[in-house]
C-alpha cells in the first residue's frame, strides 16, 4: 500500500505551518534565555566568581536535562503519532508514562542538589571559593527541579496536541516573575534583605511554581481534553510499556551518555582559569539563545513529520523533513552571525571585561560556525525520532563523543594544558562527519518507522520519492 497522499509543495503554506508551531516555541525559549541573561547580568554585578559558580550549577541542571530528555523524545514520538491518528487512549497513556519517568529523574537530582551539594560542586571545579557559592545556590535551587520538569512535561503534551500558545503564556509570566524576584531578593529591594545568589535560587523556585499555575489555569479555561484526564494517564498495559521503552531506550541512552560526556567536557572547562570559567558561564547562557530558536524548529519538525507518519502520509512526512532541516539551519546561521556582530554590547552587559571578554568572544565565534552544522544534526535526529527511528542518530552521537571527542578534549585540556579556546574548538570536531552520515540516512528514508496501525499499513511497499524544490 502506498502513502495516503502526496504534497504539492506550497512555500507559503509550508512556512505558515512551521511558524504556527516554531515561533511560539522559539519565543518561549527566547523568554527563558532572556531571563537567564538578566540573571547573569544581576549576578555579575555581585562578582565574577558568583557568575562562575552559578554557571557551574547550571551545568548540573543540564545533566538533569539530559537524564529526562530521553523520555521527552520518546514521549513526543508517541504523542505526535497518536495525535495524527486521533488515538485518545494512546495520547493519555503516552503522557502518563512520560510524566512518571521524567519526574523520577527530577526527584533524583533534587535529592542530589539539596542533600549533597558539596559533592556536586567538587565534581565540577577544584576552586574552593566557587564551590562554596555553588553549594549555597544548589541547596535552594534543587527544589525547583521537580517543578521545572512537571512544567516541561505539561508543555510537551500541549505542543504535541497543537496547543502551542499556553506554554508561551506560562513562560512569559514565569520569566517576568523571575526577573522581578531577582531584583527584589538578590539586591534586597522593597524592604527585603539582600540574599545574593540565594535570592536568585529562591526566585527560580517561585518562578517555576508560577509557570505550572499559569499552564493549569489556561488549560482548564481551554478545556484541554488530555492534560487533566489523570485516571486515563495510568491505564497502562505491558505491551504498551514494552513498546514505549523499546522506542525510548536508544533516546534515553543517547541523552544519558551525551549528558555524561558533556559533564566530562565541563569538568575539563571547570579546571581552566577563573576568567575562563566566568566566560563559559556567560557563553552557556548565549548558547541557550541558539538552542531556544532551534527547539522551535525541532518541535515543528517532530510534530509536523510525526503527525503525518502516524496518519500514514509518508510522502508528505518525507518531503517535510528535508525542508524543515534546511530551514532550521538557515535560521540558526543567521542567529549565530547576529551574535558575532553584537558581541560587544552583549558581553559588556553580562559583566565580561579583559581576558574574560576575549575568551567569551572566542567562544561565540567558534560556536557561530559549529552551530550551523550541529543544529542540522540535531534537527535530523529529532526528525528521525519523531518518525520512529530512535537508533541511528543515537549510535552515531554516542560513538563519536566517547571515542573521538572526549579523548581529544581531555588530552588537550587536562594533559597538554592547551589554551581554553583550542580545547573548546575540539568539542565540535565530530559534527561535519556526522552531518554527512545523517544526510545519507535522511535520503534513504529508512528512518520512517510508524507506531500506529495507519502508518504501518502505509509503509508496506513505500519508497521515498525525489523531493522537488
Amino acid at each position: 500500500m502506498n502513502s495516503v497522499k502526496t504534497e504539492e509543495f506550497d512555500l507559503i503554506d509550508f512556512l505558515r505551518r512551521v511558524a504556527v508551531i516554531a515561533i511560539p516555541v522559539a519565543l518561549q525559549n527566547l523568554l527563558t534565555t532572556t531571563g537567564s541573561m538578566v540573571d547573569t547580568m544581576m549576578i555579575a554585578s555581585i562578582g565574577r566568581t558568583e557568575v562562575g559558580a552559578v554557571g557551574l550549577c547550571a551545568q548540573f541542571s543540564s545533566l538533569m536535562f539530559s537524564g529526562y530528555w530521553g523520555f521527552v523524545g520518546g514521549g513526543m514520538l508517541f504523542l505526535s503519532q497518536f495525535w495524527g491518528a486521533k488515538d485518545e487512549d494512546g495520547i493519555n497513556r503516552s503522557y502518563g508514562l512520560t510524566l512518571s519517568c521524567m519526574m523520577s529523574v527530577a526527584f533524583l537530582f533534587c535529592i542530589m542538589a539539596v542533600g549533597f551539594p558539596g559533592l556536586v560542586m567538587k565534581l565540577y571545579t577544584d576552586k574552593k571559593t566557587i564551590q562554596d557559592i555553588g553549594i549555597t545556590y544548589l541547596r535552594i535551587a534543587g527544589f525547583s527541579y521537580p517543578l521545572m520538569v512537571l512544567s516541561m512535561a505539561m508543555s510537551i503534551l500541549l505542543r504535541c496536541t497543537e496547543r502551542i500558545r499556553i506554554p508561551l503564556y506560562a513562560s512569559l509570566v514565569a520569566v517576568a516573575t523571575n526577573i522581578f524576584l531577582n531584583w527584589v531578593l538578590i539586591f534586597g529591594n522593597l524592604g527585603f534583605s539582600a540574599m545574593g545568589v540565594r535570592g536568585a535560587a529562591l526566585a527560580t523556585v517561585i518562578a517555576q511554581a508560577v509557570s505550572i499555575g499559569i499552564i493549569t489555569v489556561f488549560a482548564l479555561r481551554n478545556r484541554h481534553p488530555y492534560l487533566f484526564a489523570v485516571r486515563r494517564h495510568f491505564r497502562l498495559h505491558r505491551a504498551f510499556v514494552a513498546e514505549f521503552f523499546k522506542k525510548c531506550a536508544p533516546i534515553i541512552a543517547n541523552e544519558v551518555f551525551i549528558g555524561l560526556g558533556n559533564m566530562v567536557i565541563n569538568v575539563v572547562l571547570g579546571r581552566q582559569p577563573e576568567e575562563a570559567i566566568a566566560a563559559v558561564a556567560v557563553f552557556r547562557t548565549l548558547e541557550g539563545l541558539i538552542i531556544g530558536f532551534f527547539a522551535g524548529f525541532a518541535n515543528a519538525a517532530s510534530i509536523l513529520v510525526g503527525k503525518e507518519v502516524g496518519t500514514g502520509n509518508l510522502d508528505v512526512a518525507y518531503a517535510r523533513a528535508w525542508r524543515l532541516i534546511y530551514l532550521c539551519q538557515i535560521v540558526i546561521g543567521m542567529l549565530g552571525a547576529t551574535l558575532v556582530l553584537l558581541h560587544t554590547p552583549i558581553l559588556t552587559l553580562m559583566g565580561m571585561s579583559g581576558e574574560s571578554f576575549r575568551i567569551a568572544f572566542g567562544f561565540i565565534c567558534i560556536y557561530a560556525v559549529a552551530a550551523f552544522i550541529r543544529m542540522g544534526n540535531w534537527a535530523q535526529n529529532d526528525t528521525f525520532r519523531a518518525a520512529g527511528d530512535a537508533s541511528y542518530g543515537t549510535i552515531l552521537e554516542i560513538v563519536f563523543m566517547w571515542f573521538m571527542l572526549i579523548p581529544i578534549v581531555w588530552i588537550t585540556g587536562m594533559i597538554l594544558k592547551m589554551p581554553t579556546l583550542l580545547v573548546f574548538a575540539c568539542c565540535y570536531l565530530d559534527e561535519p562527519i556526522r552531518y554527512v552520515l545523517m544526510q545519507v540516512h535522511l535520503y534513504r528514508g529508512k528512518w520512517i518507522k510508524p507506531v500506529t496501525p495507519e502508518g504501518r499499513a502505509a509503509l508496506k511497499g513505500w519508497k521515498p520519492k525525489r523531493i522537488r524544490a
